[in-house]
This record gives structure tokens, sequence and C-alpha cells, in this order.
């Protein structure tokens, strides 16, 4: 039997010594009691301050009100601290396993240079800034780190440092969110071929693969920014066996042709992208996608409806991990974007793809059927429901016919 929350071994995963893996452990276990634990005790306190506001006449009414309220309280400067301690703790113990590790995995980095699908990486792009300005959620050097002239640390980083963040909730291989979303579609278009796929934001090709198995006959490809995070992404795939395309572009301009693919997907990318960016990567979805192809982005839910401390909690990545864009991506009009680009009207929603974690039942559940997609979930989640645990917002939109 797989166990859920045991990461899935590969050659292109750092090999951690007895004392490193204590220390991911640790600071995996950390993560885990300050959400069981810790993070309850949030809503108590909130009630008491909330009680002692409205006694003198305010009203916290916003996530911003909540916050300037809850910042002074003792127990949630503790909470933030202790947060933000273990994310910090999370990468640094990964880091020590990748350099123990350098010479074995720059060996099967290189190996690995010609086989799988295609890797393109060009000289000099450009690195937009919003990502390159801060290490984004923390991790040190960042997607795009110039530091590693072999350009793969940061991929081999991400792997094992997501899947600690995570605290195994996206699967033994990190891919959770990308079989959520190819159940969904498996569900809600049944019949839709796409012959080729791109999958934006890709970093290192967690979400990707699932759609080459849902789809096996279809030509996929996987973009991001990140030099670091493809080179890894290729030799991690070609590991896999998997013949997935991988390329260093911007979402906002790629160097595909006009109606080049079928389906254009992306996996938590539009939160570390900034409100400048967004407008112009659905206008090159638009662009992208054929007549009667379909985009879909997914993500974490719009602030619009939950209460003002989910939204509080939300938004404590935004100023206590290095997302900037978080909780502002929350509140663009996503569905008016979408419309602005072209999509067809009638088509652009919100929906919820439930997370398939009950999936991984043994080694041999990674594959699809097509006829149990729909029994994935133990129940639906509405468009817009905070779902911890059960499911992913996803913003679908179709290119007219």
């Amino acid at each position: 039997m797989l166990n859920t929350f045991q990461q899935g071994e590969h050659a292109l995963l750092p090999r951690a010594t007895h004392d490193e893996r204590a220390r991911q452990n640790f600071a995996k276990g950390l993560r885990g009691y300050i959400q069981r634990e810790v993070l309850p005790g949030l809503t108590p306190l909130f009630s008491g301050v909330s009680a002692k506001a409205r006694a003198k006449g305010d009203e916290l009414a916003t996530r911003h009100d909540v916050r300037k309220a809850m910042r002074r309280e003792p127990y949630f400067q503790s909470y933030a601290g202790l947060n933000r301690t273990a994310q910090e703790l999370l990468w640094l113990s990964v880091i020590d396993a990748i350099e123990h590790d350098w010479n074995r995995l720059s060996a099967e980095v290189e190996a690995r240079a010609g086989q799988g699908g295609e890797l393109r990486i060009p000289e000099n792009f450009d690195v937009p800034r919003y990502v390159t300005a801060l290490d984004i959620h923390c991790m040190p050097g960042g997607y795009a780190s110039a530091a590693d002239p072999a350009q793969f640390a940061a991929g081999a980083l991400y792997e094992r440092g997501v899947y600690l963040y995570a605290m195994g909730y996206g699967g033994p291989f990190n891919d959770g969110k990308g079989r959520s979303v190819c159940n969904y579609l498996l569900k809600h278009l049944p019949g839709f071929e796409p012959a080729r796929i791109l999958d934006m934001g890709c970093s290192v090709g967690h979400s990707t693969l699932p759609y080459e198995e849902a789809y096996p006959d279809a030509e996929i490809w996987g973009i991001d920014v990140g030099a670091p995070l493809v080179r890894y992404a290729h030799a991690r795939a070609a590991e896999l066996g998997s013949k997935v395309n991988f390329a260093q572009m911007n979402a906002e301009h790629t160097d595909f042709e006009d109606g080049s693919f079928d389906l254009v997907v992306s996996h938590i990318m539009l939160h570390e992208t900034s409100g400048k960016a967004m407008p112009k990567i659905f206008e090159e979805c638009f662009r992208l996608l054929r007549p009667g192809g379909w985009m879909v982005h997914c993500d974490l839910p719009p602030f619009d409806l939950m209460d003002p401390l989910t939204q509080f909690i939300l938004d404590n990545e935004t100023y206590y991990n290095n997302e900037p864009f978080w909780g502002a991506m929350r509140e663009i009009d996503q569905v008016s974007l979408a419309k602005k680009a072209g999509f067809e009207a009638d088509t652009v929603r919100f929906d919820t793809a439930p997370m398939v974690i009950q999936a991984y039942a043994d080694e041999s559940a990674k594959g699809y059927d097509k006829d149990a997609a729909s029994a994935v979930a133990d129940r639906e989640f509405k468009a817009g429901e905070y779902a911890p645990g059960g499911g992913w917002e996803v913003l679908i939109a179709r290119k007219g016919a």
C-alpha cells in the first residue's frame, strides 16, 4: 500500500540523511501542529476581540478591520511568528539535503537531458519583476535563481519543499491539483478530447503530468518563467516515464502560434501574478485557444463568499509568507476579465473541483476511471465556498466555436 502522506520516491528527489530527514519531518509536523492545534484558537480569540469592538461601537466588517484588531493580540502574534518560523525551517531542512546530495542530483539531471519530451530554455529570458522582486512563499532564491550555475536546484528545492508545505495533502507525487482538475474535466466535459494542452506556471510539472494520463493522445506543454523549475521538471518527467514537453516562457506572452491549443490550464498560478499581468494572461489564453477550446485556472476561491475572519486567516499568506498578490487576486473580478478577453459570457464561471486524495488507494491507483470520476468527493462544494481539504476553485471559460 502506498501511504498518501509519504512522498513517492524517484531518482530526482533529494536524498536526505537520517538527520536531514528528521529535520524535514519535524518541519512538516510543526506545520501540522500549528494547523490542528494553534490555528483553531483564533476563532474564540476573534469572538472576544469582536465583542470588545462592538461594545465600543465598532464593527469588524472586513478582513482589514479584523487584522487591525487581531494583530495586537499576543496569541495571534505567537501564531503568526510560529507559522513563519515553520515555513523557513521547512526550506532550510531541504537545502541541507540538496547540498549533501548535489553530485548525484547533478548527474541525474544531466543524464536525462535528451530523454522524455522537448525542453526549451532560451537565452537572455526576461523574468517578470513580480517573480524576482522577492522570494515567493519564503523559498530561498525564488523560482528563477541565478545562483545555481547548473540551473535546477530551485526545482529540487520546490519538489520536496512543497510536499512538506502541503503536509502530504497533494498526494505522493504532489499532483493532487492536476488530478482534481482532470477528474473535473472528465466529469463535466464528457467527450472532450483535447489534442494539445498547455499548463501555464507549471513549476516542476507536478500538475502537468496527470493530463498525460487523462488524455494520452494529447501533446502537452508545461511552461514557467523559472529556468531551474522547467529544467528540473523535464528531468523529473523523464524519470517518471513521461514525454510531456517543457519550456521557459511567460504566460503573459508565449511563443506559441495563435489557436494552437484546445485546453489551457494553470494550477495556483494566478495568485502569484500581478494585477497588471492577469488580464494579459487571460488575453493570451484566448489567443492560444482554438475555437471551442477551454481555459481552466485552478486556485483558491475569491473572498466574496467568505466571512471576514476566514478572509483574514487566508490573507496571512500575504503578510507573513511573501505572497504579495494572494489577497489582491481574490478581489479581482476574474469573470469580467475573462469576458473582456473574448470568452463566451455564458460559459465563464467559477466552480469547484473536488480533491482526489481519496484516489490514492494503492500504487496502481494513479490512472483514471472515467465512469467513477463523479464519485471522487464525499460531497459537492458550491462555487466560491471555502472547502479546506475538499476542493479547488476553478475558473472555467470557453472560446466561441
